[in-house]
């Protein structure tokens, strides 16, 4: 992407996200002017009621809206870049050019959908969905198409027997088609009495089936929910209307104006009321309401405490209501369902160039057929006694997050494709024994192409069939709940997988449904197409899918993919130096901009604990800023450099010519909110190797036995490790083996290794071979040491001591000094370094113990060491300390000395 390597670039990354629990933007519709916000109880399209500022009559006086309380409420676009120093007058007019932009954005999806929560709800009402009256609902989105209809296994793949109705009732102007599937009467029945009788299918499905008739329940809930005086039986909806009408027009009304005489006052109209009320009227509520002149509102009820409280204590006659519909038993014996669960189907599209089928856009299941040539949209309707019921409620992350990065289909030591069962029986334990706290999927959402890792998107709503049903993937997550781990998703928005016939692309036969036509809408290298960020029906697609996932998978969190990708319309392949300049100019997506924003505003708005972590190799400025003062909203953003620097420095640069500058500067640049990573499935994957195989075959080791040159390695191996795990800024990822130190890299099954599954897996039983086990301790007890000790979420490293010659680095952060040395062949007995604070260090972690393949170079009368007066590093007190080569220690300061 860029001209020099990626980690010579200075990061320029945003500080953190303040208040990260809680929505880091403003509400969906608050820069809305208040005389043009939509109606609340308005839908799709509805008419708005708008106040002229114009009209007569005087605005009533409201009391002021309340913002949330805390940091970064007034609203300021470029309030981050005073914070950061920079005074660039290009970038600061274009965040102001990308907040009006965005307040039009909002303004446009509030215009169809209400809030942010509507636009991010599609997933209720597109797709397919059972509805309460005997049938099936579908709703599709294609403004493209001519005719829609669905074909299945349900009418033999008729595409005229279940087609959209003519007219408004099954296409509207936006291009969502609407198709009823009536589920078919058994022979011998007779349809229900009531046109809209409702039946239980999941909530409650046992209800309903005690045999108790309509009338039955109104006679109950008149008896024993309503008190004397509160209700009265009509014979009609329309008798009072009739008897009003009657009195005002019928033969012994007023025929003149003048036998209708003048209308008295509320007053008196009120008091002839209350005359004309029987004696035993003390039962109804004392709601009265007096007209004195002014405008009517809720304000203007006057009612006594007492049947005020009488009235709140009473609670609605749900109840009687939800037995009115009838149970799942008597839907079965009455009805045939029009799809059965399992059924496969697909969307047929009439377009201007021919027919067309599709997999549905919001399909929830997708599987590939018997050739592997096309797929199926597959309903997924389990009988309520199968759903899966979860166990564990979500998780709560204090302090650092510690993410185990995994894909499920090379999970397993077996050479094919591992399951979610397996992945959940086998390695959410070892994850949780490993001392990770949350796991990050990859290649979850479905894929036609597997050897794409999961990074070709093919069905947005579906989890890959490859590795098991939906209910297989809320069994993985739900039990890493239960283990304490959160689960994070790699979602990918940033481009789409071109597949026509199972993919979005030309979905409905036109090339910009859901992404760009022309060349704006191809990745210029990868081959994928890119979303359309401007389009509100797309946002609504991608905004209803991170919710989705959210609320039917409980998913905790976010990584957003390949941000460069969409961000800039060169997809991140050009020249980049860093200059503010480059993140303002013509190249730059802000329509992908806002829809991160967006993001970011809905995800913490709806989940307040949600994690969003912005994976960007162009670090734009702002991502993990408050969106109120500019920024992006993340609370995470991925430190890109540190594994090309690692790379960069094991193949190109002998280990003793290594800078330690260098080295430093890129892992503590800007360290808040800073994911880091030693290496992650990019390393493992994409055509590279593992870190592990190139120390172990640089130096000819010996995977089995325990040498010098093996523990050279992995002490080299270690180092890496751990300096990168204690600079981080509350961060850190592995992917899974390198915690033990996989000495292989990951091939998917592709034609140029004859698919074949040899390197698709992870071999889990070098964790009984020597070498590995001491890499897994050291990893596991780095993990623990965070837990006790929150290394990570403390504030950003002090970096004392960083000396090029004697490759020795050490810094603190809160109570811990950390201190390693890179030298590979020099060890010393006394070497001085400053502390800032003086007292007793207690060493707490050595990576030169046996146990960790290390030789024990330090002797126990070395564990505790007292600080001297004399000056290092620019500090009135310093340590000596004994520095084995290629070996790291972490003292706490246990005992503060005052001097």
């Amino acid at each position: 992407m860029a001209s020099c390597p990626l980690f010579l670039l200075v990061p320029r990354p945003p500080p953190s996200l303040v208040g990260a629990d809680r929505c880091p933007g403003s509400a969906g519709c608050s820069d809305l002017p208040t005389s043009c916000r939509p109606h609340p109880g308005r839908r799709h399209g509805y008419p708005f009621r708008c106040n002229s500022s114009s009209s007569s009559s005087a605005p009533r006086e409201r009391p002021p809206r309340q913002r949330p309380g805390g940091r970064g409420d007034a609203i300021d676009p470029v309030g981050f870049l005073t914070k950061l120093g920079v005074s660039d007058r290009a970038f600061a007019q274009f965040l102001r050019d990308r907040h009006k932009a965005l307040k039009d954005r909002r303004w446009e999806l509030c215009s169809r959908f209400i809030d942010l929560k509507e636009a991010s709800s599609g997933f209720e009402l597109l797709g397919m969905h059972r509805h309460r009256q005997h049938r099936i609902d579908f709703m599709e989105w294609a403004p493209g198409a001519r005719y829609c209809s669905l074909i299945g296994d349900f009418n033999q793949w008729s595409p005229t027997e279940n087609c959209a109705r003519e007219g408004h009732l099954g296409h509207d102007d936006f291009g969502y088609w609407f198709i009823i599937l009536e589920d078919k009467l058994r022979e011998g029945q007779e349809q229900d009495e009531y046109f809209f009788q409702e039946y239980n299918y999941v909530d409650d499905y046992d209800k309903g089936d005690n045999g108790i008739d309509a009338d039955e329940i109104m006679r109950r809930m008149k008896e024993e929910y309503w008190e004397p005086g509160e209700i009265r039986s009509r014979q009609s909806q329309l008798e009072m209307v009739v008897k009003l009408y009657e009195q005002m027009f019928g033969p012994n009304g007023p025929q003149t104006e003048e036998e209708l005489g003048e209308i008295p006052d509320a007053q008196t109209r009120y008091n002839e009321f209350k005359a004309s009320q029987k004696a035993d009227s003390s039962s109804q509520p004392s709601y009265d309401i007096i007209d004195n002149g002014q405008e009517f509102d809720i304000f203007s009820v006057v009612t006594d405490r007492a049947s005020f409280e009488k009235f709140q204590a009473k609670k609605p006659p749900l109840a009687y209501w939800v037995e009115m519909r009838k149970g799942r038993i008597a839907w079965l014996e009455k009805y045939v369902p029009t799809i059965s669960h399992k059924d496969k189907y697909r969307v047929y599209f009439n377009t201007p160039d021919g027919a067309l089928e599709r997999i549905p856009a919001w399909a929830a299941y997708v599987l590939p057929d018997a050739e592997g040539k096309q797929s199926y949209a597959v309903h997924w309707e389990p009988p309520p006694e199968e759903i899966y019921k979860w166990r564990f409620g979500r998780p709560k992350v204090k302090g650092s997050l510690r993410i185990y990065e995994c894909h499920v289909g090379i999970s397993g030591s077996e050479q094919k494709v591992s399951s979610f069962q397996e992945f959940t029986s086998k390695v959410l334990p070892h994850i949780k024994k490993a001392g990770y706290n949350a796991v990050q999927l990859i290649g979850v959402v479905e894929h036609k192409d597997y050897s794409s890792i999961g990074y070709k998107v093919t069905n947005y709503f579906a989890v890959s069939s490859r590795f098991g049903t939906p209910d297989d993937f809320k069994k993985l997550v739900d039990e890493a709940h239960g283990l304490g781990l959160v689960v994070l998703l790699d979602i990918i928005h940033s481009y789409a997988s071109a597949d026509e016939l199972v993919g979005l692309s030309l979905f409905d036969g036109s090339n910009d449904c859901y992404f760009h036509s022309g060349k704006r809408g191809h990745h210029k290298y990868w081959g994928t197409r890119m979303f359309k960020y401007d389009d509100v029906d797309v946002l609504h697609f991608l905004l209803s899918n991170l919710n989705w996932w959210v609320t039917e998978y409980r998913i905790d969190g976010f990584q957003f993919h390949s941000l460069s990708s969409m961000l800039y319309t060169h997809n991140g392949f050009s020249t980049f130096t860093g200059a503010m300049e480059e993140y303002c100019n013509q190249y730059v997506d802000k329509d992908a901009l806002i829809y991160l924003i967006l993001a970011n505003e809905m995800l913490h708005r709806l989940h307040p604990d949600i994690v969003t972590i912005a994976e960007d190799a162009t670090f734009y400025p702002g991502l993990c800023e408050p969106i109120t003062q500019g920024g992006l909203g993340f609370n995470y953003w991925v430190n890109l450099s540190i594994p090309e620097m690692w790379l960069w420095h094991l193949e190109n640069v002998p280990e003793q010519e290594w800078s330690m500058n260098k080295i430093i500067k890129v892992l503590v640049s800007s360290n808040q909110n800073m994911l880091s990573y030693v290496e992650n499935h990019n390393q493992s994957i994409s055509g590279r190797k593992s870190f592990a195989e190139i120390i172990l075959n640089s130096r000819e080791c010996s995977v089995g036995s325990v040498d010098d040159n093996l523990i050279r390695a992995s002490s080299l191996l270690k180092l890496m490790k751990l300096i990168t795990f204690t600079t981080s800024g509350g961060a850190y990822l592995n992917f899974m083996g390198n915690e033990f130190a996989h000495p292989e890299k990951v091939e998917f099954p592709m034609p140029s290794n004859d698919y074949s599954f040899e390197l698709a897996n992870r071999q889990w039983e070098l964790l009984d071979k020597v070498f590995h086990k001491h890499i897994f301790n050291f990893d596991k007890d780095v993990m623990s040491l965070d837990e006790n000790e929150r290394i990570i979420s403390r504030g950003p490293p002090n970096i004392l001591h960083c000396d090029d010659t004697s490759m020795v680095i050490s810094f603190t952060r809160g109570p811990l000094f950390f201190i390693f040395n890179f030298n590979p062949q020099v060890s010393h007995q006394s070497y001085r370094v400053g502390v800032d604070e003086a007292g007793e260090y207690q060493l707490i972690f050595n990576t030169d113990e046996t146990k960790y393949g290390g030789c024990e170079t330090l002797k126990s009368s070395q564990y505790m060491r007292r600080t001297s007066d004399k000056r290092a590093d620019g500090c009135r007190n310093s340590l000596e300390l004994a520095l084995p080569s290629r070996s790291a220690q972490i003292y706490k300061l246990v005992r503060i000395l005052r001097i």
